[in-house]
């Protein structure tokens, strides 16, 4: 037994269905190892890799469509990889990246699940410097802008994999770190814009979320 509890969903992602194993619940944790512990993630937050976001969705959901020929694509914070999984399927160059222990393993079956090739994966740590890891076109993320340390740490994650020409698209539910980002980013070159998503209907407006597009 691995410690911890899953489900099944299938989600409708574009016209395609997927199967996405995923985290039976928040209150999931398993950590006999210590893996996650060594690397700052707390029982607290060990679960939210694990979980199907609806800022993960309409991130994956606009992958359906985005043109992405000929373009080398970095995924930051995969979590269950659902963007992944849709670019994958439609064959473009990606790379699923997340530091949770368990994010490759889930990664892994869903690919397999949904009869998807291999997804190359990188365990990546936004605060060390990973030489190998090259550059990319178009680097995307859901939700990873909800800690405001984490802005600075992503803005330099950005620097050190964008391409001379980039294009960088984050699924934003509104946690109030955006605007931080965006400077970080312009400094950097790129010129921002953002469209107001529905992301969860529930929400009240101002938390129903937007995607934040930055082209350089």
């Amino acid at each position: 037994m691995p410690g911890y509890l899953t489900r099944e969903l299938r989600l409708q992602l574009g016209d395609r269905h997927y199967s996405i194993r995923a985290l039976e619940d928040r209150q999931q944790f398993s950590d006999a190892d210590g893996a996650a512990e060594r690397i700052g993630i707390s029982s607290a937050n060990w679960s939210l890799f694990g979980q199907v976001w609806p800022a993960g969705v309409a991130l994956a959901e606009a992958m359906t469509t985005f043109e992405v020929a000929g373009k080398r694509v970095l995924e930051l914070g995969c979590g269950l990889g659902l963007s992944s999984l849709v670019l994958q399927q439609r064959e473009a160059q990606v790379v699923a990246s997340d530091h949770h222990p368990l994010a490759e393993t889930f990664l892994m079956h869903n690919a397999s699940a949904n009869g998807l090739p291999h997804v190359t994966f990188r365990h990546l740590s936004w605060a060390r410097t990973d030489a190998a890891l090259g550059r990319f076109d178009l680097i995307i993320g859901a939700d990873i802008l909800y800690e405001r340390d984490h802005v600075d740490l992503l803005a330099a994650v950005l620097h050190r994999h964008g391409e001379a020409h980039c294009e960088v698209l984050i699924a934003d539910p509104g946690r109030g770190n955006a605007n931080h980002f965006s400077r970080a980013l312009q400094h950097q070159g790129y010129t921002a814009s953002e469209s107001r998503r529905a992301f969860d209907p529930e929400l009240p407006e101002r938390r129903r979320g937007r995607m934040l597009s930055y082209v350089r």
